[in-house]
């Protein structure tokens, strides 16, 4: 096994701790564990051609290794780490296993034809921008529905468009597109609460009390059934029968918005509900398409074949998705941002949201062309590198 200095050692374990190792791991154990996880790498690299040209991430190894041995740990309740560190035959075993995931999943992975990667400027600078504002967000109160309910389906909205680019980003463009759904369905829900305030957020709160019962997530019984009272209360003042049980419940708080009898074809559905009231109806077709992706239908089964189309297609919907988003976030939230976190946010805006509306106007473009809406136009251009 390889020698290491002591100051050797000791980096080794502050990046233990730099990586939120668990605490009670043993690090003189784990040392020797990734000494040898280490060693086997490299023998690997001279035995094998194909291997000799990998370069080997020890943080990738460190992290394979320590969930591998913990692993080992929980499923035998009986080993102990001293067990592990008097028994060669155990050491070779988590190590073996340890290296032969890393070399397979980070070096031999399968990987679908990729249309784009995480350099390009329409994956990088939406990513950036999402990560910074994700940044601002964790840094409010959240998980408190009656107190942070719009904070929190903010975050979710944004964590679900970073959820989006990282799928189209890896090649799974129809499962991308199915993503976007979701985020779809999270801002016109965000964009209703925004507009309407209390009245409808209180009622929002209320169905998620109801759809928890539903579900028999309330553990006492007594308060489940009275919530189930009140949902049958609920229906009867709209006329409603027990079939509708399950619609009244998921939609149902839309009866809070202002002259919602007033609003023409309503229904107790995503699309001629919460989407109609939101004003984004036309957005109807493409959600739809989408929901027929997440329902496997042909679209999903043969997309293969039209990959650049479902590319385009959700990073379009995304954009969309997100400028409506920011723009939320920067009218309601930045207010209440200290003076210098607000100023940062600002810079930054000034500096990429034009670069994304540029992206957004390019990606209109190449749809268009791929569609056959106008002609690509003659002459060279010069696209980014792909992976």
């Amino acid at each position: 096994m390889e020698q290491i200095s002591e100051q050797e050692r000791q980096l080794f374990f502050k990046t233990l701790d730099y990586l939120k190792v668990n605490p009670r791991v043993d690090r003189e154990i784990f040392l020797s564990l990734y000494l040898n996880a280490k060693e086997a790498a490299d023998s690997l690299k001279e035995e094998n051609e194909i291997f000799s040209r990998m370069q080997i991430n020890p943080i990738e190894i460190i992290l394979y290794l320590v969930n591998e041995y913990t692993f080992y740990l929980a499923s035998h309740n009986k080993v102990s780490q001293q067990d592990i560190a008097s028994n060669e035959d155990l050491q070779d075993y988590i190590v073996a296993i340890a290296v032969d995931k890393y070399y397979t999943n980070e070096h031999m992975a399968f990987k679908s034809t990729v249309l784009s990667n995480k350099y390009l400027p329409e994956i990088s600078t939406v990513t950036l921008y999402l990560n910074f504002v994700l940044g601002i967000l964790s840094r409010y109160k959240m998980n408190d529905p009656t107190q942070t309910l719009l904070v929190d389906i903010l975050h979710k909205g944004f964590s679900q468009a970073k959820c989006v680019v990282e799928l189209v980003n890896n090649g799974y463009e129809t499962e991308a597109f199915s993503a976007w759904r979701t985020l779809h369905e999270i801002e016109c829900i965000f964009a209703l609460l925004i507009k309407h305030g209390e009245p409808v957020i209180k009622a929002y709160l209320d169905h998620m009390q109801y759809a928890r019962a539903f579900r028999h997530m309330i553990p006492d019984k007594e308060a489940t059934d009275a919530v189930f009272v009140r949902i049958k209360e609920g229906m009867r003042s709209h006329d409603l029968k027990s079939k509708d049980m399950k619609r009244f419940i998921e939609y149902g708080w839309l009866f809070a918005i202002p002259d919602i009898d007033k609003v023409v074809d309503f229904k107790l559905n995503f699309r001629d509900g919460v989407e109609r009231c939101a004003g984004l109806r036309d957005k109807a077709e493409i959600y739809e398409m989408s929901s027929e992706i997440a329902h496997s239908s042909p679209l999903l089964i043969y997309s293969d074949n039209r990959k650049s189309y479902y590319y385009l297609i959700t990073i379009m919907n995304l954009y969309e998705s997100f400028f409506r988003l920011e723009k939320y976030f920067a009218s309601f939230y930045l207010s209440k941002l200290p003076e210098e976190e607000k100023k940062k946010y600002f810079e930054m805006r000034n500096k990429y949201l034009g670069q994304l509306q540029v992206c957004y106007d390019l990606e209109r473009f190449r749809f268009a062309s791929i569609t056959g809406q106008i002609k690509q136009p003659e002459g060279n251009s010069i696209e980014g590198q792909k992976e």
